[in-house]
């Protein structure tokens, strides 16, 4: 069976990555939702709930808009702020900040008027109560809380009653918990007259220019990422039942089904022509044949990014997650490449897309390419052209698959000493 991967992909450049707005909106919208993951990187309840958003939602009436990961050096560095606390930085910043181009792109988000709420998501300490109750639950805690900044909003056109609504999605949240000590509360940090850190955050910004906005804080003390990404979720969805957007997700609302998403890193493509595999991939890839400079990295995952080491070694990330190193081989790279090859695999011959993965079961051969040679990695013929040979899975040096159960193989295409394509082959699991 052959598998051509379609790839909805994000691109990333490697030392100067955008601001990521994912859009996806039902024709003619009159409400547009914004939610925003990823401010504190040591908080990836938050952005793991927004990567889900952006690939496992469809929306079916007005609009939401997701900025998943916002303060991606942090996340790479799973911490609160790589360069301070991005979440105090919204009333003044300095000239000269790293987060000062992030800052400002999400506030132009924010002031769109297409915006008609924002939803900040969060990871807090503890359990809030409103009496103390203990070290983990007490009044200082932000944990499993629905937080605004005030009762009410003046000068908003929709959605100006900030309490009401949290109590709303609060009440909602809690006829679902999966443990009863899991209970959402509000929080109302009444932040004009009683919080002046607070006046510099996001959330505050967006009040003070008449936008509705909460912050969701799940706990970092919940078992789990999955516990987290559920909260994060069903709150998530309330406001969208409130802000009338309708919507379709393609799994069910559960900690099975949500710890399989969350480990599926999906793939990630570089310069066009090489496709890798993030799931249960091996920790260090070596001898990956790129492109002396100017590499473009492609992800299926919104939260996937890519981190140069001091030896010129490259960091993959899936959130705060660091998925693989990627050990290059600089090669030029050849024009006039085949888009496609053929495969045979058992009696049947196949046509394979390059830069793509394909499975097969036990062996397979890759039809001969004029002026093109085939390198399949692993495999231990004495010919330096691969191609026309039949592969057979027990031939293969398992230590050069890319992935842990030894199943996933590159093949390499190159057109004389110049470097083609790069596609994998995914030998199937119990018929070996």
């Amino acid at each position: 069976m052959i598998r051509l991967v379609t790839l909805l992909s994000i691109s990333v450049a490697l030392f100067a990555i955008p601001l990521q707005l994912i859009k996806k909106e039902a024709p003619n919208p009159k409400v547009t939702l914004l939610v925003i993951g990823g401010i504190h990187g040591n908080e990836p309840g938050g952005y793991f709930s927004a990567a889900i958003l952006a690939t496992h939602y469809k929306i079916l009436s007005n609009a939401l808009w997701i900025v998943p990961n916002l303060n991606q050096p942090s996340i790479q560095a799973d911490r609160r702020g790589k360069y301070g606390d991005m979440n105090r930085k919204f009333a003044h910043i300095k000239p000269n900040d790293p987060d000062k181009p992030r800052v400002e792109a999400i506030k132009k988000i924010i002031l769109s008027p297409k915006v008609s709420l924002v939803l900040n998501l969060h990871d807090g300490h503890g359990f809030y109560r409103k009496k103390y109750q203990g070290s983990i639950f007490n009044p200082n805690a932000w944990g499993q809380t629905c937080v605004i900044d005030q009762c009410k909003l003046d000068g908003a056109k929709r959605f100006a009653e900030l309490d009401a609504i949290a109590q709303k999605v609060k009440e909602n949240i809690n006829k679902k918990l999966i443990k009863k000590h899991h209970s959402f509360n509000v929080k109302n940090t009444n932040t004009k007259f009683d919080d002046e850190e607070m006046q510099q955050s996001l959330t505050y910004f967006a009040v003070i220019h008449h936008k509705p906005a909460f912050a969701i804080e799940t706990s970092k003390n919940l078992t789990s990422l999955a516990q987290k990404v559920f909260y994060q979720l069903i709150a998530i969805e309330e406001f969208m039942n409130i802000t009338g957007i309708r919507f379709e997700r393609d799994f069910k609302m559960n900690l099975h089904d949500i710890e399989k998403i969350i480990s599926d890193y999906g793939y990630l493509t570089i310069n066009d022509n090489i496709i890798i595999n993030l799931s249960n991939i091996k920790k260090t890839l070596r001898f990956i044949p790129l492109k002396s400079k100017d590499n473009t990295f492609s992800f299926t995952h919104p939260l996937g990014s890519v981190k140069k080491s001091a030896h010129g070694h490259l960091k993959v990330f899936i959130g705060n997650k660091h998925i693989t190193t990627l050990v290059p081989q600089y090669f030029e790279s050849a024009k006039e490449c085949p888009k496609s090859f053929a495969i045979i695999t058992g009696k049947k011959r196949k046509t394979v897309k390059t830069t793509s993965e394909f499975f097969v079961s036990d062996d397979f051969r890759i039809v001969p390419i004029d002026n093109i040679r085939v390198n399949v990695i692993g495999f231990s013929g004495r010919k330096r052209n691969e191609s026309g040979i039949m592969i057979k899975y027990n031939k293969l040096d398992k230590r050069y698959s890319i992935d842990r159960q030894n199943r996933i193989f590159r093949v390499e295409f190159y057109r004389k000493d110049k470097f083609c394509a790069l596609s994998l082959v995914h030998f199937k699991e119990g018929n070996n």
